[in-house]
C-alpha cells in the first residue's frame, strides 16, 4: 500500500445465503490485497459453484480504491456486478472481494429485484461476518513501580488504550498499542499521572482491528 492508513474491511473470509422468491444468492466475501488474490479466490468460488445459473463478483483493493472490477456473468448488464460493488463501496470496505452465486428459482425478478438482491447479499453479507476498522497503532512500552500499577491500569482502562502486554519484574513493565495521532497526548498525560518520573520505549507499528457494531461505516 502507498500509504498506510486506518480503514474498514471485513472481520474474516465467510459466505450467507439468501433466499428471494425462491432463487438461492450466496454471497462469499474474501479479504484480499491484490487482484492476484481476487482473481484466485473468484476463480475458486467459482469452481466451487460451477453448477450455480450464475457466478457474479465485484472486487475492490487498495484504500482508495484503485482497482476495482465487476462482472454480471451472464444476468443483465449492471444488475449483479455493479451492485455488489456499490455496496462494497457504501460500507466503505477495502481490499474485499465479493463472489455472489445465484442458484435460480424459477421466478424472474427484472432489473430492479436483481440489482436489490446483489447489492443486499453483499450488504448482509459483509455484516454477517462482521466489519473491523483496521487501525495502525504505535507499540509503546514503559515501566512503573509495583504501587503504582493499579494506579496506571486504572487510567488506562479509563483512557481505551490496548493494553498489549504485562511483564512482572523489578518494576512492571506495561506494553501498550496507541494510534499515532494521539501517541503525544497520551505521553503527556502519563508523564504528568507520574510526576515525570517515567520513560517510553517505542515498538513495532502494526495494524490492530476494532469490531465495528453499529453499522455507520461512513464515520470510521
Amino acid at each position: 500500500m502507498a500509504k498506510e492508513e486506518n480503514y474498514l474491511t471485513i472481520k474474516e473470509n465467510g459466505s450467507n445465503e439468501i433466499v428471494i422468491k425462491k432463487s438461492r444468492f450466496i454471497a462469499s466475501l474474501f479479504r484480499t490485497e491484490s487482484v492476484a488474490d481476487a482473481e484466485a479466490v473468484i476463480a475458486a468460488t467459482t469452481k466451487k459453484y460451477r453448477d450455480a445459473t450464475h457466478n457474479t463478483y465485484a472486487y475492490t483493493i487498495g484504500l482508495n480504491d484503485e482497482q476495482v472490477k465487476a462482472s454480471d456473468n451472464g444476468e443483465p448488464s449492471g444488475t449483479a456486478g455493479v451492485p455488489e460493488l456499490k455496496a462494497l463501496q457504501l460500507m466503505n470496505l477495502k481490499n474485499v472481494t465479493a463472489v455472489v452465486t445465484r442458484y435460480f428459482g424459477g421466478t424472474k425478478l427484472g432489473a430492479g429485484g436483481l440489482i436489490r438482491a446483489y447489492s443486499n447479499s453483499v450488504t448482509e453479507g459483509a455484516e454477517a461476518i462482521g466489519v473491523v476498522k483496521r487501525v495502525l497503532q504505535q507499540e509503546l512500552s514503559f515501566h512503573v513501580a509495583y504501587n503504582r500499577f493499579d494506579e496506571v491500569n486504572h487510567f488506562l482502562k479509563e483512557e481505551n488504550i490496548w493494553i498489549e502486554k504485562v511483564t512482572y519484574g523489578v518494576d512492571v513493565v506495561i506494553s501498550i498499542f496507541i494510534d499515532e495521532d494521539e501517541q503525544q497526548e497520551l505521553e503527556k498525560k502519563l508523564t504528568n499521572l507520574m510526576s515525570g518520573q517515567i520513560e517510553f520505549t517505542p515498538g513495532d507499528k502494526r495494524y490492530n482491528e476494532i469490531p465495528i457494531t453499529d453499522h455507520n461505516y461512513h464515520d470510521k
